[in-house]
């Protein structure tokens, strides 16, 4: 499954640089020190959390995407550094959990 193949699950694209980007799991967590700690290459990282440092942990792990829940979504600058470091983030409505079970129906 790619990332973009996401945005046909309800994910809604708020910054796609590399939409092919194979997912491998997925990862829970809003304490970055926690998701840096744990998280896996190619997870795709549920999050209520948007500042800057998200996307520098996304860059850190490599993860395949970020999913922003609840309708989080993203300032200009933290906008245009997703962008620039090729990080896909993606929002939704849904909470982390209500998210978390449609990526499970879909066997990540």
């Amino acid at each position: 499954m790619t990332v973009a193949s996401l945005l046909d699950y309800g994910f809604k694209s708020i910054v796609m640089p590399d939409p092919n980007r194979k997912i491998d799991g997925v990862y829970i967590g809003d304490l970055l020190s926690w998701v840096m700690s744990s998280a896996q290459c190619d997870n795709v990282w549920l999050t209520i959390m948007s500042n800057i440092n998200v996307i520098a942990v996304a860059s850190l792990v490599d993860v395949s995407c970020v999913i922003l829940t609840e309708g989080v979504d993203l300032d200009a600058d933290v906008l245009e550094q997703a962008d620039l470091k090729g990080i896909n983030v993606l929002t939704t409505d849904k909470t982390s959990y209500e998210s978390a079970k449609v990526l499970a129906e879909l066997g990540l």
